[in-house]
């Protein structure tokens, strides 16, 4: 049985139809926190196992002497035994510093140029190709150029970060902008929404999924790049992760290597983690987010 919306008098099950039957079921398949959270969670532990398992069947089938491709045990004690030391700690503090400075940085750029060339026709006939171009070049080709300019430096793997970031977050907002319908641009200016007013109130917050999105591509560029400068710039540094893999390598140090792979995914399976929280909260505040299933 159930109430009628208007009259308050009860309805039978046959009488129920409808979206009255849509709320009605969606309001059944309403579930836990924890077993949402376990739901989001238990793939990626069978992920996980999977992973190893494969690992460790390639490790015993002998196509790698343990020296070269050791098995998962021997790389999670060294794990363990780098997490205790503090040389990891400093590694990973400086290379997150790099990181933040970098991606800081390109997002501002980006930001700023993405919404010039979407503002201007003459800035998108001029430079719109050009920052696709840029994007799409490998970040490694702009090592001997960095070199030459700023020498075996910081700034070296600054200007790469941010060449490698600042493309992808324009073309982000770029596209944003590009979808905004135009419906809602005339809405906002028949509303008195003029200017930056404009901008603030109905463009950005329309084009924030993609900007988002050019956020997150840009993470991964820059990510990318700041790896592999510390691979190929390590003289300034004795203890970011780049310099460790390049020290383990030369070392053949397999399990001291691996593991500080493991750290390096880790730590961009954690940024992932956080664009999509901010991704989820974007679609739940468009209302496209099944909060049943979420």
């Amino acid at each position: 049985m159930a109430g009628d919306t208007l009259t308050g008098t009860p309805r039978t099950d046959a009488e129920i139809s409808g979206l009255d039957a849509l709320e009605i079921a969606g309001r059944e398949k309403e579930v836990s926190r924890g077993a949402r959270l376990w739901a989001a969670t238990w793939p990626k532990l069978a992920a996980l196992a999977l992973a190893i398992g494969i690992w460790q069947v390639v490790v015993w089938s002998g196509w790698k002497p343990p020296w070269s491709l050791p098995g998962p045990v021997v790389v999670g004690e060294e794990l363990i035994r780098q997490a205790s030391g503090a040389q990891l700690w400093e590694g990973i503090a400086i290379t997150l510093r790099r990181a933040a400075v970098g991606y800081v940085f390109s997002v501002a750029v980006g930001l700023l140029v993405g919404l010039a060339v979407a503002r201007s026709r003459v800035l998108r006939a001029a430079i719109g190709s050009m920052i696709t171009a840029l994007q799409t070049m490998p970040s490694i080709a702009w090592f001997p150029l960095a070199i030459l300019l700023f020498e075996l430096s910081e700034k070296a793997i600054f200007f790469v970060v941010v060449l490698g970031a600042a493309p992808s977050i324009a073309n982000g907002v770029i596209s944003g902008v590009d979808y905004v319908p135009p419906l809602l641009l005339r809405a906002g200016r028949n509303l008195g929404a003029r200017g930056l007013n404009l901008y603030r109130y109905v463009i950005a917050p329309a084009a924030l999924p993609a900007i988002v999105a050019g956020l997150k591509q840009g993470w991964a560029f820059s990510w990318r790049s700041l790896m592999a400068g510390e691979l190929l710039v390590v003289g300034i540094s004795q203890t970011s992760l780049g310099a460790q893999l390049t020290y383990a390598r030369e070392l053949a140090d397999s399990p001291w290597l691996l593991a500080t792979m493991i750290v390096i995914l880790v730590v961009g399976l954690l940024v992932d983690a956080a664009f999509g929280a901010a991704d989820k909260a974007i679609r739940r505040r468009w209302g496209v987010l099944d909060q049943a299933g979420q």
